[in-house]
């Protein structure tokens, strides 16, 4: 850290005792030599802060970027910036799951999320990572994409302390591949391989006081998929089970599950021959004192245990045996070292059908062997109770890979594995106050995946920067192989233990004083405590631990004395008998049959040859082969990381101690990674990215170029002079550590610059707007003053005097003009009726002649007698009157024309009226003559109108019918028929059979149309148009049925021509039910299609696009987002659901679907649009923004639009939009005070408590301007919610389906009119 960027108001990170690192702000610059920062706490302490000039203070991420889903996509990269970002997240919004590149760190919530139902897997399924929230279900989805795209093993290795949730996380990967890889067998493998977790949690799990629920194993699991990618099987191996647990737990702890779930079950008939009963009666079982963990009822998991026993195959007597091992474990843990006979020894030796008088010798004797003769030495009691112990490890530690081999047999299934996923869940790096055998293993095993995750890191990070050719410079990264040779090379930790148990008296002390001799003060990582003298100290890639030497080599050895196991081989119970033969079956073999990809070169270990040293003499599966063949499948695998983490010790639901947080990060790898990552380039963004945010630090003459990317290079070489701190790649630019920061801040001081300047004006234009209403005021108030002052009586005589004087002279002017108008007109009117009498009189002057005379004579007068004043209003008045009555004669023309029009239309209507009487004479007649036809051979009285073959009473006619079902369908002719013509020509078939009374072929001809509506809908079962079409013609056929019934309730819609028409002699109620049912299977796969087509669209047009240009809401998003291309023109848009849905619309009416139906569908259609871009939401922290909901709410008014442009209102579809609505309201709502609480209280109806938690959990400000939620804020809206009552579901069940109802709408056609198109190609048809 430069000390320039060490200035006023700049925060900083120092360290604490409490809290590890607490925030600070600088209220002095500092200066180069300074020994002193001043700071202010949070809490408003001033202090001065002692530096270091080497080592300043790490600076604190501005406040836009805390909270990120990738602590990568942070500007300053160290422990104090993660680790308030996972506090943030974890403890405010109540999100677990956080990126850190390649690693998901998953921290226990100590809580039921309803985050991992089955709409959650489903939502997850086929998205990228990075375009979701974190989760465990996107790593898993991230495996299993690239297992399918690159034909390649994946891995997904989860690991984490004690309680950290390993074994759920596992859990949890393994259930989302069995529910998005189900495959349409019978064999339920999915369940299967699923139904093995509870037994190994019963046979390898315990309460420790870390967790109730603890792995006291490590477990790999191999799901293998086939060449379609579903799941075939599985494979589990098991690594360094605890047996120790079996004898010895501490306070508070338990034994394995299972003994306390068989003593829970002991009074029930079926286990009284093991003769057991409460856990408190055994040595084995009440230890740590207890028996019972909070919330578990160990009786009913026994029952779910042998559930599961049972569908993996493994019937009653399997599971009779194992719990007659298990018996006898805990009878052999209550045998008492004594002279006299033992009741549990019997019943031990009872239960194996063992020889009780052998057994009872040989726990209190030991054989040795010599060259010369065989001693037989009694034993003392604690070495006798040490032999005891040891076999009932030994036969626990047999019977737990029994159970894991048959587990493993049950899920092999036919069929060869193409590729498989492994699930570790192993045992993270542990320290307690006393640290044994088991954790020196433990932390061996993570120092070699510690190794190989260092350089898949660093292999991705070398990766990345060829991909985008950026210069790679070699970054030194910590390499933990020091101590792996240390503990397993030539002379190593692991072969001085070997090598001091072949000695027949080699003690831990003679051991742990050869590691002093070979490695103190000669190896840096191991040290000798100093006030001890019987432990030693190894310095772990993640801490110091102290080891105690004690019963390392009896351990190791896990010896049984021969004559035991001698006598075990020759038992008579034959589960016991097998477990101790001297070439026992592979126990969980490495699957020979795997085909293992290599995803990348295999890591070569340091030792030439591979050495089995811990318990190479004496165990079937040491522990170093297994660790050794695990890391070659690991190797040989594409990895996935996930790092638990246990957030306190007391687990309470979300609280956060930073102590302990810390000590897990230092131990997973997350902090090396981000250290990997800090050195270089951290972060990385696109360049569309890029744009977006900082397009306001842009001058114009930078917009205008039109290569996006050329503009952001060029304002960055402005902006940033040091060309060292940025990296232009193909796709991305690289950042180094605090730049994103700096141009945050300058973005920031842009927007800060802006906004001043906007109020400045507004508080201009408001302050003008003030001054001229005052001046206007100060005007009038002068005004009415100077009036008042300036009212006196003279004034008001003299006012008055002139107003009458005005008077006077104004009426003698008018007077005046009114008697020279009145002369005018008077004499015009004169010579006029002269004018007019002459011509009239005489009709043989020229008319010219005496116009112009008038007009002489006229002008004479005007010129001589009027004024030029009075002749210009005089000819203005004539003018206006000619003109009113033009006008008046327009008017009546134009009424005569549009009368006249009127007639025309009116003669045009009676012309096609008469020619269509004239069609219906013609059809008359023809119907007539057929009428004849059939009156000639049968006597029939009513009118009867219907089609026949030409082969009638032939089945194999009418059947063809049916046959040309697919081409019903033209598609020239379908805009111009009738709707529902197929369905009219099937039920004139019908009425044909119903006039014969012919029930055979009735019955043949509807079974026959049944069918071939089956079987078009089935050959045709992904086809919009033909669904359509065959939807609205079986609901027209249907409502032909019931109106031509016969039925009252039917009859009364009908004419009385469509009354006679009705049929005779047959009940087709049971045929309407068939077809009704048809109808509705139809109608869900014609409901899934219109989802299929649409669902893909939904997300990027709906949530995605901005609709609203000039409002952005992209954020960084770090590492996983890997957008590679500068062009966004192939994304959907709003405009593609639209289109897609008028597509919908319009082929639905021009097959004639039912304006109903129609509606129902478009209400599910909109449904799917709102519940599938809710659940989005609720599942992707940056969409939850304010200006994200401006940008869905005007995406909802144009759906809106759309039903009011197609006349939908009424089909209750935007109703359906209502919780969409309301979240969208909710990102843009003020929340802040109580009444803001109670606001959203009121509004979010629609929305489920948990809903608008997670909402409010989630808002994510994209400016320094907006305010995060506050916690309180969200408990205050939570308390008001609590006594409401809705489901506790988070997601929105986007397979639901609203109840599909078929009205009854009768058809106004009648059926004598109908004619049937040619382009039909029903020649075959001819009327009756």
């Amino acid at each position: 850290l430069a000390g320039m960027e060490l200035k006023y108001y700049n925060r900083v990170w120092i360290p604490d005792n409490e809290e590890v690192w607490q925030s600070a702000e600088i209220t002095k610059n500092y200066k180069a030599g300074d020994r002193f920062l001043l700071v202010q706490l949070e809490d408003g302490t001033e202090l001065s802060y002692p530096v270091d000039p080497a080592a300043l203070p790490p600076l604190r991420n501005p406040d836009i970027l805390v909270g990120e889903n990738d602590l990568t996509a942070l500007s300053y990269l160290h422990e104090p910036a993660v680790l308030h970002n996972l506090k943030i997240r974890f403890v405010e919004s109540k999100l677990i799951y956080t990126y850190s590149g390649i690693i998901l760190v998953a921290i226990n919530p100590y809580k039921q999320l309803p985050i991992y139902g089955d709409a959650i897997i489903h939502a997850y399924s086929g998205q990228n990572m990075g375009d979701m929230d974190p989760h465990i279900f996107a790593v898993a989805e991230e495996a299993y994409k690239q297992m399918a795209r690159n034909n390649k093993n994946q891995s997904i290795i989860v690991s984490g302390e004690s309680g950290a949730g390993k074994t759920v996380s596992a859990r949890y990967t393994m259930r989302y591949f069995a529910t998005v890889s189900k495959s349409s067998s019978k064999a339920h493998v999915e369940d299967k391989v699923l139904a093995s977790n509870p037994i190994t949690e019963a046979v390898g799990n315990a309460k420790t006081t870390r967790n109730d629920n603890s792995s006291r194993f490590g477990k790999y699991t191999e799901i293998s998929f086939d060449r379609s990618y579903q799941i075939i099987g599985a494979n589990m191996r098991t690594y360094l089970l605890e047996k120790s647990r079996v004898v010895f737990q501490s306070e508070n702890e338990r034994n394995y599950h299972i003994f306390y779930q068989l003593c829970a079950s002991a009074m029930q008939p079926e286990y009284a021959h093991l003769k057991l009963g409460s856990a408190e009666e055994f040595n084995y079982t009440r230890m740590g004192g207890s028996t019972v963990i909070e919330g578990v009822d160990d009786r009913a998991n026994m029952v779910e245990t042998q559930k599961t026993f049972a569908l993996l195959g493994l019937k009653g007597d399997f599971q009779m045996d194992v719990f007659k091992m298990l018996a006898a474990i805990l009878h052999l843990g209550n045998v008492e070292i004594a002279a006299s006979e033992d009741k549990h020894l019997s019943i031990f030796c009872e239960l194996l059908d063992l020889n009780c008088d052998k057994m009872a010798r040989w726990l209190c004797h030991r054989k040795i062997v010599t060259t010369s003769e065989t001693v037989i030495k009694p034993m003392t009691r604690a070495q006798a109770a040490n032999a005891r112990d040891a076999l009932a490890k030994k036969i626990y530690s047999h019977l737990f890979d029994f159970i894991v081999e048959r587990i493993n047999q049950a899920l092999q299934f036919p069929g060869k594995q193409h590729t498989f996923i492994g699930v570790l869940d192993i045992y993270g790096f542990e320290t307690f106050d006393v640290n044994s055998f088991e954790q020196f293993c433990i932390n061996y095993a993570n120092e070699k995946l510690q190794q190989q995750f260092n350089l898949h890191v660093f292999k991705l990070e070398q990766e990345e920067y060829m991909k985008e050719d950026i210069p790679w410079t070699l970054i030194d990264f910590y390499d933990n192989q020091p101590v792996i040779d240390l503990i397993e090379a030539k002379m190593g930790i692991l072969e001085l233990l070997d090598e001091e148990c072949l000695l027949p008296h080699g003690k831990d002390e003679n051991w742990l004083q050869k590691l002093y001799n070979n490695f103190v003060n000669k190896n840096a990582l191991f040290e000798k405590p100093r006030m001890s003298n019987t432990s030693f100290i190894i310095q772990h890639f993640a801490d110091k631990v102290e080891y105690k030497c004690e019963g390392f080599l009896e351990k190791n050895r896990d010896t049984v004395h021969e004559v035991l196991v001698e006598i075990l081989k020759e038992s008579k119970f034959h589960l016991c008998a097998n477990f101790f033969q001297d070439s026992p079956v592979s126990i969980s073999p490495f699957s020979s049959t795997i085909n293992i990809k290599s995803a990348r070169p295999a890591l070569k270990s340091p030792n030439k040859q591979l050495r089995t040293t811990v318990g190479s003499k004496v165990l079937h599966k040491p522990f170093r082969n297994s660790l050794s063949l695990l890391m070659v499948t690991l190797n040989a695998t594409t990895p996935h990381y996930v790092r638990c983490i246990k957030p306190n010790d007391e687990k309470l639901p979300f609280e956060f101690d930073s102590k302990r947080v810390a000590q897990q990060l230092r131990a997973c790898g997350v902090l090396e990674t981000i250290r990997i990552s800090a050195q270089s380039y951290p972060s990385r963004w696109t360049y569309i990215e890029f744009f977006s945010r900082y397009s306001i630090l842009m001058t114009q003459q930078e917009l205008s170029l039109n290569d996006k990317k050329q503009i952001c290079k060029t304002v960055l070489q402005r902006l940033i002079q040091d060309h060292n701190q940025y990296q232009f790649g193909r796709t991305k630019i690289f950042f180094r550590a605090g730049q994103v920061a700096y141009l945050e801040k300058l973005r920031s001081d842009r927007l800060r610059q802006a906004c001043i300047l906007i109020q400045k004006r507004v508080r201009g234009w408001l302050q003008r707007r003030r001054f001229l209403s005052v001046r206007r005021a100060a005007v009038t108030v002068q005004q009415y003053f100077r009036g008042q002052q300036a009212i006196t009586a003279r004034n008001l005589k003299e006012t008055w005097a002139a107003i009458i004087i005005q008077k006077y002279c104004r009426g003698y002017l008018v007077r005046r003009l009114c008697q020279l108008i009145h002369v005018a007109a008077v004499t015009i009117q004169a010579y006029t009726r002269g004018f007019l009498a002459r011509k009239k009189y005489r009709k043989v002057q020229p008319i010219e002649n005496l116009t112009s005379e008038t007009t002489l004579a006229l002008s004479f007068y005007i010129c001589h007698i009027l004024s030029p004043f009075c002749f210009n209003r005089v000819l203005e008045s004539h003018f206006q009157s000619q003109k009113e009555i033009y006008e008046k004669e327009i008017e009546g023309l134009n009424f005569k024309v549009e009368h006249l029009s009127q007639d025309i239309n009116h003669l045009q209507k009676l012309f096609r009226e008469e020619n269509d009487i004239n069609d219906g004479i013609r059809l008359e007649v023809s119907r007539l003559t057929s009428e004849n036809l059939v009156r000639s051979r049968c006597r029939s009285t009513t009118q009867i109108c219907l089609w026949h073959s030409k082969y009638c009473g032939y089945v194999f006619e009418i059947s063809r019918l049916t046959q040309m079902g697919p081409y019903l369908k033209p598609r020239g002719v379908v805009v111009n028929m009738i709707p529902g013509l197929p369905a009219h020509i099937l039920f004139m078939c019908v009425r044909y059979a119903d006039y014969l009374n012919d029930a055979d072929m009735l019955k043949s001809f509807m079974s026959a149309t049944i069918d071939g509506i089956k079987q078009v809908v089935k050959e045709h079962s992904e086809d919009f148009e033909m669904l359509s079409f065959w939807l609205s013609n079986t609901y027209h056929f249907l409502n032909c049925l019931k109106q031509y019934s016969g039925e009252e309730e039917f009859m009364k819609y009908n004419t009385p021509r469509q009354n006679k028409n009705c049929l005779k002699h047959f009940d087709l109620s049971e045929y309407r039910q068939i077809l009704s049912d048809l109808a509705i299977r139809i109608y869900h796969q014609f409901i899934i299609v219109m989802e299929n087509n649409i669902q893909h669209i939904i997300v990027p047009g709906m949530l995605e696009y901005e609709s609203l240009q000039g409002i952005s809401g992209l954020k960084p998003t770090g590492f996983r987002k890997r957008s590679s291309s500068i062009d966004d023109t192939d994304t959907y848009t709003m405009t593609s659901i639209l289109q897609q849905l008028s597509y919908f619309y319009s082929t639905m009416c021009q097959n004639g679907l039912d304006s109903e139906l129609l509606k129902q569908a478009v209400k599910q259609l909109f449904f799917l649009i709102g519940a599938v871009t809710l659940n989005s939401l609720f599942l992707r922290k940056d969409m939850c923004s304010c200006r994200k909901g401006m940008q869905i709410r005007c995406n909802i008014s144009y759906l809106e639009e759309w039903l009011k442009d197609k006349n939908l209102q009424s089909s209750n579809a935007k109703e359906t939009l209502e919780p969409l609505s309301q979240a969208a309201w909710l990102l843009q709502v003020k929340k802040i005070t109580d009444d803001d609480a109670k606001e959203i209280c009121e509004h979010c109806t629609s929305l489920s408590t948990v809903q608008i938690v997670k909402i409010l959990n989630s808002y994510t400000p994209i400016d320094d301007f907006e305010k995060r939620v506050t916690p309180s804020f969200v408990r205050k809206v939570q308390g008001m919610l609590n006594n409401r009552e809705d489901v506790p579901q988070l997601m929105l069940d986007t397979k639901h389906l609203f109840q599909v109802t078929f009205p009854f709408t009768p058809s106004p056609h009648a059926l004598e009119l109908i004619q049937v198109p040619s382009s039909f190609k029903l020649g075959f048809l001819t009327r009756v």
